[in-house]
């Protein structure tokens, strides 16, 4: 729980009746290797924080999954698209490794936003975040070519790049995993 603290001052300032808050709204959650948090087809009932682990954001069309996004210990996770309008998610959100979280649920967010003194300033930086991530993630996928992609991965994630599996990330990049081999191949010979 120190770490989700921490996170959240890394925002907002938190006393210890703020804390108690936290304390009180914050459940614990395991999910083990593989597990979902979420599905999709199903609304996305929690914000997620992970203290331990590594979940992807995947969406499956017609032929295959496309992974989306990654989140790491630190993070926090949702699916906002579902969550916030409490609609059916388009993405699941799946451990890439024993994962420990904690969750909390739409009702209770409310609380914490009510009754944390900086709680809504909390929100609106959180929620800023996550605009900001999707947009540069929009506008790279319509911009920029497989190799500028990947460097942009590598630099985004260069502590969890070795814990993903090669198809994950070549799918993030928007390749195929023989073309992600030739794109680490061509940027090896340049170093």
């Amino acid at each position: 729980m120190q770490s989700l603290l921490n996170a959240i001052r890394s925002y907002i300032p938190l006393s210890t009746d703020d804390e108690e808050v936290v304390h009180q709204l914050f459940r614990k959650k395991t999910l083990s290797k593989g597990e979902h948090l979420l599905e999709a087809g199903n609304v996305c009932r929690y914000v997620a924080f992970i203290e331990t682990g590594l979940v992807r954001y995947y969406a499956t069309d017609d032929k295959e999954e496309k992974t989306n996004y990654f989140n790491k210990e630190g993070d926090f996770v949702c699916d906002y698209m579902s969550f916030l309008p409490q609609t059916a998610s388009f993405v699941s959100i799946q451990a890439l490794e024993d994962t420990i979280l904690y969750v909390i649920n739409q009702s209770d967010l409310q609380t914490f936003y009510r009754d944390v003194e900086h709680g809504e300033r909390f929100g609106r930086l959180g929620i800023e975040y996550v605009f900001v991530q999707a947009i540069n993630q929009i506008r790279s996928l319509y911009i920029d070519p497989p190799e500028i992609r990947y460097q942009k991965f590598i630099a985004s994630y260069p502590d969890i790049s070795q814990r993903i599996p090669q198809y994950y990330i070549a799918s993030y990049v928007g390749v195929k995993p023989q073309s992600l081999s030739r794109i680490r191949n061509r940027m090896a010979g340049k170093h």
